[in-house]
């Protein structure tokens, strides 16, 4: 939280236009500082090329190397995790230069940033299981990348969108098949079988959807509704779990 908070205040910051590395970066020619911006970019020193590139912003806002520094800017803040500040200047960018010829990478980009919110360092060193997490950031990525494939059926990051959507509509499935599974085990009956009918109706040709037909029928057997659990059942021998 202490993270976010800060991230958010630096963007803020960005987008009034303040900049803090305009006391530490040499005054030097914009195609100078550019070149050693891209320098930093090109050897992965993510927090020296933001440095420069945010003086760039700071001091040249309308200058020739203006939608290139943005561009670079964000990449270089989501690289750098710093994700709060690459949403505001995605959301900027976007706002300014709505027909970019680039504006499908930004848009893939706010996509790429969306996913990286749903991620921790926990995770990330112990594997853990976060299916029981908000989902927000995954379904966000989720329209990005099919509002991507809407509105440029012919970019180049079209078949990478295609994969991402493939693995978030699974991972937002298991999140909902992981809140059927809570309510079964404090046997919250009606909340467990409405919850496994938006799987089955969202995520139909997912693993979690045939999960779900288990918990539905667990669910439906503690209701004694045995019509509804002789159903779920021939839908089952339809759909078997694999």
């Amino acid at each position: 939280m202490k993270r976010l908070t800060i991230s958010t205040f630096l963007a803020v910051a960005l987008l009034s236009g303040c900049s803090s590395t305009e006391k530490v970066i040499p005054d030097v020619p914009p195609s100078d500082l550019y070149s050693t911006a891209q320098q930093a970019l090109q050897s992965g020193n993510w927090n020296n090329a933001i440095e420069r590139l945010e003086a760039m912003d700071s001091r040249y806002p309308f200058g020739a190397y203006s939608d290139q520094v943005q561009l670079d800017l964000i990449y270089a803040y989501y690289k750098n995790d710093d994700l709060a500040l690459s949403q505001a200047t995605i959301a900027r960018f976007l706002r300014l230069n709505p027909t970019h010829p680039q504006a499908d990478w930004v848009i893939y980009m706010r996509g790429l940033t969306h996913m990286a919110q749903d991620r921790s360092f926990m995770h990330d060193m112990f594997n853990v299981d976060r299916f029981d997490r908000d989902p927000t950031p995954s379904r966000q990525a989720f329209r990005d990348f099919k509002y991507l494939l809407e509105r440029f059926p012919d970019s180049q990051y079209d078949a990478d969108a295609k994969a991402r959507m493939v693995f978030l509509k699974n991972q937002l499935a298991e999140y909902d098949l992981a809140v059927a599974d809570f309510y079964v085990r404090r046997e919250a009956w009606i909340a467990a079988i409405n919850r496994c009918q938006q799987v089955q109706r969202l995520y139909p040709d997912t693993s979690a959807a045939r999960k779900s037909l288990l918990l539905e029928k667990t669910a439906y057997a503690k209701l004694k509704l045995d019509k509804e659990v002789a159903r779920t059942e021939a839908v089952i021998k339809l759909n078997p779990v694999k």
